[in-house]
C-alpha cells in the first residue's frame, strides 16, 4: 500500500514505476517525485490513432503530447527508457464502446498489438514549480467536467475537462504566472472565478469529493486538463480505449524545468 513506502523513496520516478508495477503504490501520484515531468495516458488502437492524434493538435490546450509510441510498443523510449506503461501507473481507466468499466492495476493482459499509446502532458507536473512560489498544491484540488467545447477531429469529440485549485487571490496570481512558463502541461489557467461561467460540475468530479459551495475565501482557478480524452471517448464510443484513472499518472524521468520556458 502507498503509506508502507518510504516517502523518500518515491521522490525518485523509478522508483515510483517500481512501486506501481508491482502493486505498492495504487494510490494518487500527485506528491510524489515532485520537479518530474507527469503525463497522462491514451491507448487506442493504430486505426484510431491519427484521428486521435489530429483531436490533440486541435486541442493543444487540452492535450499537449509528448510522446507516441511505435505500435504496439509500450515503451516510452524519450520520456522513461525502461519502463513498461502496461504496468508503471497505479491505476488505469478502461473504456468500452465509450462506456467506463471498472479500474484496472494493470493492462498486461489487455495489450494489443496495433495499440498505440500517447502520452500527454500533465498539470501535476508544476507542482513543484508552485511550491517554490509560495503556492500550496497538497489540499483543494478537483478534476471535473465542464461545458466548455474542444474543436473535433472525426470521431472524437465533447467537453474539455478541467483541473480546478482553490486558491487566495495573492496565489491565483501567482499561479498564474508560474503555469504560464509550463505550455507542454496546460500552460495558463483557462479561467478565474465563478465555476458556473464555465458550467464546472462540482457535484459529480472526475477526482476529488463532491463539493456544495465554494467558500468566499478563496478564488477557484482552472487549468485545461489532460482527462479530457476520456471524455472524447465516451463520445466516440470506440471498441477500447485505455487511459490513466485521473489523479494516477505516469511519472517520467524528464525535470518539469527542461520543459519550462524561462
Amino acid at each position: 500500500m502507498t503509506h508502507e513506502i518510504a516517502t523518500d523513496e518515491l521522490a525518485l520516478p523509478k522508483n515510483v514505476r517500481l512501486a506501481c508495477r508491482d502493486g505498492r503504490q495504487t494510490g494518487t501520484t500527485r506528491g510524489l517525485a515532485m520537479g518530474y515531468v507527469q503525463c497522462n495516458l491514451v491507448i487506442l488502437r493504430e486505426a484510431y490513432a491519427y484521428e486521435f492524434l489530429l483531436f490533440c493538435q486541435r486541442n493543444q490546450r487540452a492535450c499537449p503530447v509528448l510522446e507516441v509510441m511505435d505500435r504496439g510498443n509500450p515503451e516510452p523510449t524519450r520520456l522513461a527508457p525502461g519502463a513498461d506503461l502496461r504496468t508503471d501507473l497505479p491505476r488505469y481507466a478502461l473504456y468500452r464502446q465509450g462506456r467506463r468499466q471498472a479500474d484496472v492495476r494493470d493492462i498486461t493482459d489487455l495489450w494489443r498489438d496495433d495499440f498505440v499509446a500517447f502520452l500527454i502532458g500533465s498539470g501535476i507536473t508544476f507542482d513543484q514549480a508552485l511550491e517554490d512560489a509560495g503556492v500550496p498544491t497538497t489540499t483543494d484540488r478537483w478534476v471535473l467536467r465542464t461545458a466548455l467545447p474542444t474543436e473535433p477531429a472525426g470521431r472524437f469529440r465533447g467537453p474539455m475537462a478541467v483541473t480546478m485549485r482553490w486558491l487566495s487571490p495573492e496565489h491565483a496570481i501567482t499561479a498564474t504566472q508560474v503555469t504560464a512558463r509550463f505550455p507542454f502541461n496546460h500552460g495558463a489557467p483557462l479561467h478565474i472565478g465563478d465555476p458556473a461561467v464555465i458550467r464546472a460540475d462540482l457535484k459529480n468530479p472526475y477526482f476529488g469529493p463532491p463539493v456544495d459551495k465554494v467558500p468566499p475565501s478563496v478564488v477557484p482557478v482552472f487549468w485545461a486538463c489532460g482527462v479530457t480524452p476520456q471524455e472524447a471517448a465516451i463520445a466516440a464510443g470506440i471498441d477500447v480505449m485505455i487511459t490513466h484513472s485521473p489523479g494516477h499518472g505516469f511519472v517520467t524521468d524528464r525535470l518539469a524545468r527542461d520543459l519550462a520556458t524561462p
